[in-house]
C-alpha cells in the first residue's frame, strides 16, 4: 500500500514539473516575442525619423535654392529691356528645370509615402497575429527576427537612396543657379 502511494505522488510530481518546465518555456517565448516586437517598433521608429530628418533638411534646401533662383529671375527680368531674347531663353529653359524638379519631387513624396505605409501596415499585420501554442510561438519569434532583419535593411536601403536622389537634385539646383549666374554675368556685360 504505501508503495502505490508513494508511486503516485512520484508521478504527480513529476507531471507537476513537467507542466511547470512547459509554462516556463511558454512565458520565455512569449517574453522573446513582445522584446522582438518591441526591437521592430524601436527600429521602424529610428528610421521614420531619419527618413523624416532627411526630407526636412531637403525640404528646407530645396526652398533656400528656389528662393536663390527666384532672386536671380527678378535679376534677369531687370536685364530684359536690352536683351529681351537671350533671357526669355533663359527662363524657358529655367522653368522647364524647375518644373522637372518639382515632378522629380513630388513622385519621391509619393514614393517615400507608398514605403511608410507598407511598413505600417507590415507592423500592424505583425501585432495582430498571436497564438497560444508553443509551436506556433516558436514559428512567430523566428518569422519575426527575419523581418527585423528585412525591415532594418530595406529602410536602410530606403534612407541611402532617398539621400543619394536629394544630393542629386541639390546638384542639379546647383547646376542651375550656376548657369543662371553665367547668363545674367553675359547680360550685364
Amino acid at each position: 500500500m504505501r508503495g502505490a502511494i508513494a508511486m503516485k505522488d512520484t508521478v504527480a510530481v513529476n507531471e507537476t514539473g513537467n507542466n511547470n518546465q512547459t509554462e516556463m518555456e511558454v512565458r520565455d517565448l512569449q517574453r522573446t516575442i513582445i522584446e522582438l516586437r518591441g526591437e521592430l517598433e524601436k527600429r521602424n521608429l529610428i528610421t521614420a525619423d531619419a527618413v523624416q530628418a532627411a526630407r526636412r533638411d531637403t525640404i528646407q534646401e530645396i526652398a533656400m535654392l528656389k528662393e536663390t533662383i527666384s532672386e536671380m529671375r527678378n535679376e534677369l527680368e531687370r536685364a530684359h529691356i536690352r536683351r529681351e531674347q537671350e533671357v526669355q531663353r533663359a527662363i524657358s529653359s529655367s522653368q522647364d528645370e524647375i518644373n522637372q524638379l518639382k515632378r522629380h519631387i513630388s513622385e519621391l513624396r509619393t514614393q517615400l509615402e507608398n514605403l511608410m505605409a507598407e511598413k505600417s501596415a507590415a507592423v500592424q499585420a505583425t501585432h495582430a497575429s498571436s497564438a497560444g501554442e508553443i509551436q506556433q510561438l516558436r514559428e512567430m519569434a523566428a518569422r519575426l527576427r527575419d523581418e527585423l532583419e528585412g525591415a532594418k535593411a530595406e529602410k536602410e536601403s530606403a534612407v541611402q537612396k532617398e539621400r543619394l536622389r536629394t544630393a542629386d537634385e541639390i546638384a542639379q539646383l546647383h547646376d542651375t543657379i550656376q548657369l543662371m549666374r553665367e547668363a545674367m554675368e553675359k547680360l550685364k556685360a
